[in-house]
C-alpha cells in the first residue's frame, strides 16, 4: 500500500480510537483508556510533524554491541562503546539528509549534541540509500540506573521500526524476552539481530541462531526477522543496511507502527464492549411502562370527566332553553366538568395530573415496568456498560412522579365549542320567542280583545305555541345524538393527549437516558471494529 494510503488509513484509525474513547469514557478499562488517550495525542503529533522520515532504534542490553553496531551502520564512531559509555542515559541520533530534522528529533527528545548528520557533500550519493532514516543508538535496556530504562521504554513507543540488538551469552534472558513478548503486537515493525557472531564457530552460530528462532517464535514474534551481524567485522550489516534501505525506500514505516499501535489499544478497549445491544430507538417494554403510568394517573377516570364536561355545556347550548336555564340556577361547581361537589374535587385532580389512585401496588407496577426496560436493555452488556444503563432511567421517586403531574398539568382538557352549538341556541331562542308570542296571542284571544284567527277551526296563535315547542324538544333530542358522538370522540382525544403527555415524560426520563447510554456502546462498537 502507498505511504500517501497508508497515511489515510492512520487518519481513519485514529479518528476511530478517538471516538471510541469519548463514547467508552467511565465505561471501559481505565488502564486501556489511559493509554488509547496517550497513544491517540501521541500519534496525532506525529502526524503533525510529518511521516516522511522514518525513526529506527537500536535497542539491547549491556555488552550485546549495540553501539558498535550503531557505529557501523553510521560508518563513522558516533556512539561511545564499552568503559566509555556515557551515563546520561541519553539516545544518540545519527540522520541522513537532517535539514528539517530539528522538530521530530525535539519531539524524540535526543540532545542537540549528540545529533550528526551523517550526509555531506564529501560523501556524494553513497549514503543517499538512507536517505529520511533516522537511526537512534538507545540506553541500555537493562541499566542498573531506572532512569536509563525508563528513557528506553519513552523511546520504544515512539520510533518506526525496533531493531532489538542481542549477543549469544545473553539471547535466551528471560528479561529480555519478557519485554519481547510485551511488545509481541508490534511484531510487524521489530527485527531481531543476533550480533557478536564473530566469537562463535559457524556450526555455533547456526546453533545460536536457530535456537533463538524458537525463542522467538515462542514469544509469539513469528513474522519477526532474524539477522546475523558482527559490528567487529562487519558480517551481516550490509544485509541489515539494505533491509532499513528497502524501509525508507518503500515509506510508511510510521503508518506501520502506529497501525500496530492502534490496533493494540483498540483490541484492549474491544474486550470491554458487547457484539450488539438492544435498539436504542426501540427499548423493550416502553408501552407497558406508559401503560403503567396511565393507570395510575387515572387517565380513564380523567377523560371520562372531559367527556361529562363536554355533554353539560353542550346541554347549556343545545338543550331546549327552559331546561338549561333551570339548571343555570345550579351551582356550576367545576367549570369544564360540573359534577357534584365531593366528585369536582376528584375530577380537577385527575384533570391536573395528579394520581388520587395511587396505590402501593400501582407504584410497584412502574418500578417493575421501568426495570423490565432496564434490563432488557442491559441485557449481554458488559457490566459497567449494564450498570449506566439501569441508574441513567429515573426508575422510581419523586423526579418521575413530579415530571409526570407537570407535564399532564399542562394538557388542556378543555371541551372545544363546535360551530353548531350557537346556531342551534340561536334557533332554540327563535322557537321560544315564537312560543311566546303564541302563548301570549292565544291568552289575548281568550279575552276577546283581540280575536285569534284560525284556520280550520285551529287556533293560529294556539298552532304556533305548539309548534314552536314541538320544534325546540324535536331540535333539542336530535342534538343529543350528535353532542353523544362529540363526547365520545372527547373520550378518545383526551386520552390521547394525557398518554401522548406521559410517553413524553417516559421517551425523556427513562428512554432517552438509556438509549443515550446504548449509543454510546454502539459507537463504541462501531468505532473499535473500524479501528482494528
Amino acid at each position: 500500500m502507498a505511504p500517501l494510503a497508508l497515511h489515510d488509513v492512520v487518519l481513519h484509525r485514529l479518528e476511530a480510537l478517538s471516538t471510541a474513547v469519548a463514547a467508552g469514557d467511565g465505561r471501559l478499562d481505565a488502564a486501556g483508556l489511559k493509554t488509547a488517550r496517550e497513544l491517540v495525542h501521541r500519534t496525532a503529533e506525529r502526524l503533525r510533524l510529518g511521516s516522511e522520515r522514518t525513526v529506527v532504534a537500536l535497542v539491547g542490553a549491556t555488552g550485546s554491541g549495540k553501539s558498535s553496531l550503531f557505529n557501523a551502520l553510521a560508518g563513522i564512531d558516533l556512539a561511545e562503546v564499552g568503559v566509555r559509555r556515557p551515563t546520561t542515559g541519553r539516545p544518540t541520533a545519527c540522520i541522513w539528509a537532517g535539514d528539517g530534522a530539528d522538530p521530530l528529533l525535539n519531539w524524540l527528545d535526543v540532545p542537540r549534541e549528540l545529533r550528526t548528520n551523517r550526509e555531506s557533500v564529501l560523501d556524494g550519493s553513497r549514503q543517499s540509500d538512507l536517505r529520511g532514516l533516522v537511526l537512534l543508538d538507545l540506553p541500555d535496556h537493562d541499566s542498573t540506573q531506572v532512569a536509563h530504562r525508563l528513557e528506553v521504554d519513552r523511546l520504544v513507543d515512539l520510533v518506526d521500526l525496533l531493531v532489538w540488538v542481542v549477543d549469544p551469552q545473553k539471547y535466551a534472558d528471560q528479561a529480555l524476552h519478557a519485554y519481547l513478548r510485551r511488545l509481541s503486537g508490534h511484531s510487524t515493525v521489530m527485527l531481531v539481530v543476533l550480533n557478536q557472531l564473530d566469537r562463535l564457530s559457524p556450526t555455533e552460530a547456526h546453533t545460536c541462531a536457530a535456537d533463538l528462532r524458537r525463542l522467538l517464535d515462542s514469544d509469539g514474534l513469528e513474522p519477526v526477522p532474524l539477522i546475523g551481524t558482527s559490528a567487529r567485522t562487519g558480517a551481516g550489516v550490509p544485509q541489515l543496511r539494505q533491509v532499513l534501505s528497502d524501509l525508507v525506500g518503500r515509506g510508511g514505516a510510521f503508518a506501520g507502527r502506529a497501525l500496530a499501535d492502534l490496533d493494540a489499544a483498540s483490541a484492549v478497549l474491544a474486550a470491554g464492549v458487547a457484539p450488539a445491544e438492544a435498539d436504542p430507538g426501540d427499548l423493550p417494554g416502553a408501552e407497558a411502562l406508559v401503560e403503567a403510568l396511565a393507570d395510575a394517573a387515572g387517565v380513564p377516570a380523567t377523560a371520562g370527566a372531559a367527556s361529562t364536561a363536554y355533554r353539560r355545556r353542550a346541554s347549556r347550548w343545545t338543550g331546549w332553553p327552559p331546561a338549561t336555564w333551570y339548571r343555570t340556577l345550579r351551582a356550576d361547581g367545576l367549570s369544564r366538568v360540573g359534577l357534584a361537589p365531593d366528585a369536582e374535587a376528584e375530577i380537577r385532580a385527575l384533570g391536573a395530573g395528579t394520581s388520587p389512585a395511587d396505590t402501593s401496588t400501582q407504584r410497584d407496577r412502574v418500578e417493575l415496568a421501568v426495570r423490565e426496560i432496564t434490563t432488557a436493555s442491559a441485557a449481554g452488556l458488559p457490566p459497567r456498560w449494564a450498570d449506566d444503563v439501569r441508574s441513567a432511567a429515573v426508575a422510581t421517586g419523586e423526579e418521575l412522579r413530579a415530571a409526570l403531574d407537570s407535564a399532564l398539568r399542562g394538557v388542556d382538557l378543555t371541551p372545544r365549542r363546535p360551530l353548531w352549538w350557537p346556531l342551534l341556541a340561536a334557533v332554540q331562542v327563535l322557537l321560544v320567542v315564537a312560543a311566546a308570542v303564541g302563548l301570549v296571542w292565544w291568552a289575548v284571544g281568550l279575552t276577546g280583545a283581540v280575536p285569534a284567527p284560525s284556520a280550520g277551526g285551529v287556533s293560529l296563535a294556539s298552532l304556533l305555541f305548539v309548534d314552536a315547542v314541538g320544534l325546540g324538544a324535536l331540535l333539542a333530542v336530535a342534538s343529543r345524538w350528535l353532542v353523544q358522538a362529540g363526547a365520545q370522540r372527547q373520550v378518545v382525544q383526551a386520552e390521547a393527549a394525557l398518554r401522548a403527555a406521559i410517553r413524553a415524560v417516559v421517551a425523556e426520563r427513562v428512554e432517552a437516558p438509556v438509549a443515550a447510554v446504548l449509543a454510546d456502546h454502539r459507537t463504541a462498537r462501531l468505532a473499535l471494529t473500524r479501528g482494528r
